[in-house]
C-alpha cells in the first residue's frame, strides 16, 4: 500500500507560478513511476508530466517549456513547477504513483486556479 498527499495549489494570476508537492509513504519501496494529472469537470482525467525512477520526464505538449518535473528520492517526494500559467491549467491537481506491479495509487488532489 501506498499513501500519496498532495499540497502547493492555490489561485494565481496569469503568467505566476505554483509549486505542488507530493510525498509517498508506506511500500515506498514498489514505486516506479510519479506523476501528476489534473482534471477539470466534465473532462477525463489527463497526464501533465511524469518522471520515472531513473529519472526520464515525460510532459504533456500543453505544458512543455513551462512546467518542470523533479524527484527526490530521500524525501519520497516529487514536485511540479509550475510557471507562465494559463487560465486554462486551472483544475485539480491529483498526483500518481505506480508501482512496479502496475497498481496507480492516488493522492486526493489539489485545486489550482488560474485568474486572468
Amino acid at each position: 500500500q501506498v499513501h500519496v498527499m498532495e499540497s502547493g495549489g492555490g489561485v494565481v494570476q496569469a503568467g505566476g507560478s505554483l509549486r505542488l508537492s507530493c510525498a509517498a509513504s508506506g511500500n515506498i519501496f514498489s514505486i516506479t513511476t510519479m506523476g501528476w494529472f489534473r482534471q477539470t469537470p466534465g473532462a477525463q482525467r489527463e497526464l501533465v508530466a511524469s518522471i520515472t525512477s531513473d529519472d526520464r520526464s515525460n510532459y504533456a505538449d500543453s505544458v512543455k517549456g513551462r512546467f518542470t518535473i523533479s524527484r527526490d528520492y530521500a524525501k519520497n517526494t516529487v514536485y511540479l513547477q509550475m510557471s507562465s500559467l494559463k487560465p486554462e491549467d486551472t483544475a485539480v491537481y491529483y498526483c500518481n504513483c505506480r508501482t512496479n506491479w502496475r497498481v496507480d495509487y492516488w493522492g486526493q488532489g489539489t485545486q489550482v486556479t488560474v485568474s486572468s
